[in-house]
């Protein structure tokens, strides 16, 4: 998954009306006025130094030819479990303190298990790697702006790559699993939310009623439904891997309280691709207001969920009904920390006030994307 490119882009423009030529056409939502924060300089993420701390430590350990065999053999095959390799000794200890220390970092539970993984670069080092070509050992960096990465070779020294040119000796990435940490992520903000006050908009079909002529009307409710989905085409570094996209959907509760539903699309791996989902997306049945926003986001491995949800909480706990709609996205983005605009945003897309009326192709605000949607009866069975 690869949307990262043009986020940077689109931010540093602002999300503007200005930049907005592809909404006209699509009138069911609003024309946004949130621009994104002014650039700042940010140190390495908590989560990159972890990483880059493994790296260093599995380059050390292929000074042992076996371990070196063992490892690049599985990494060829596919994205390895670290936590789950066959390491002994000191290594194996490192990797499950650092896993520890990863797990804080992306605010999750202790017990959610290993995030750890190593993966081969790219499919044309298999070649090299068969050859008994020794690899480098790098950390996926989680600074998009990055134009070198720093390799580490089992000498103990570094070789600095090109983030733009895939490198001809084969590259070991560590990496985040994504879909793991995405999975937890969502239930501690869930957890928080709910906490908070702050409900799901859990799809609650009205009952059933008679209508004059004396036939019992079916129950059921209406729901916003996705057909296509597409995001922007970028030309993403060999050094990037797969994120997990999810949307932060909200709006006002019968009881004129902010409630939020969190959606996965995991399908959604590839930029530059139209994908079919027929998923539901908005559910209508507990909102006040005929209207919801959507916020699309992803993880592509440093995201914190427990800072996250806090933020988010503390925005939209504030928010009060005042008897006409208020889009919800500003609110959101604003709750984002300034660090996430300018060093990995995870920022995706916005789809300002969609309705149960909503149908055809919405562009996001911020022009990265588009759904197809259609308004669809979920009839009570």
């Amino acid at each position: 998954m690869n949307p990262r490119t043009f986020r940077r882009a689109a931010l540093s423009l602002g999300i503007a009306a200005t930049t907005l030529a592809a909404a006209v056409a699509t009138p069911a939502y609003a024309r946004p006025d949130h621009s994104a924060p002014a650039p700042a300089t940010v140190a390495a993420s908590p989560v990159f130094t972890v990483m880059d701390g493994v790296a260093r430590q599995v380059a050390d350990a292929f000074a042992d030819r076996s371990t070196m065999g063992r490892l690049t053999t599985s990494a060829a095959n596919g994205p390895v479990d670290l936590l789950a390799a066959n390491v002994s000794g000191r290594l194996a200890g490192d990797l499950r303190s650092a896993n520890q220390r990863l797990l804080a970092a992306k605010g999750l539970p202790a017990g959610t298990g290993s995030l750890l993984r190593l993966r081969l670069a790219h499919p044309d080092m298999r070649a090299a790697l068969a050859r008994g070509e020794a690899p480098l050992v790098a950390a996926t960096p989680t600074d998009d702006s990055a134009t070198s990465v720093t390799a580490y070779d089992r000498s103990g020294g570094t070789v600095v790559l090109d983030a733009a040119q895939v490198p001809q000796r084969p590259v070991l990435l560590v990496d985040v699993d994504t879909e793991r940490a995405l999975s937890a992520g969502l239930r501690v903000m869930r957890e928080e939310l709910g906490a908070r006050g702050i409900r799901q908009a859990a799809p609650v079909p009205p009952a059933s009623r008679a209508s004059g002529d004396g036939v019992t009307a079916a129950a059921g409710y209406w729901a916003t439904k996705v057909d296509a989905v597409r995001l922007a085409d970028d030309k993403e570094p060999w050094i990037k891997g797969g994120a997990e996209i999810y949307n932060i959907v909200a709006g006002f509760g019968l009881d004129g309280k902010v409630k939020v539903d969190l959606v996965q699309m995991p399908y959604l791996d590839n930029d530059g691709t139209t994908y079919y989902p027929n998923q539901l997306l908005v559910h209508f049945s507990s909102y006040k207001y005929n209207l919801a926003d959507v916020v699309m986001m992803e993880d592509d491995g440093d995201t914190n969920y427990s800072a996250l949800v806090k933020a988010i909480a503390g925005a939209l706990l504030v928010i009060v009904d005042g008897g006409a709609y208020t889009p919800l996205v500003n609110a959101i983005l604003d709750a984002i920390p300034t660090s996430w605009y300018t060093d990995d945003p995870d920022f995706v897309d916005a789809w300002y006030t969609l309705s149960t009326a909503s149908s055809g192709r919405k562009y996001g605000a911020a022009g990265n994307g588009w759904m197809d949607v259609t308004g669809y009866w979920v009839q009570e069975l």
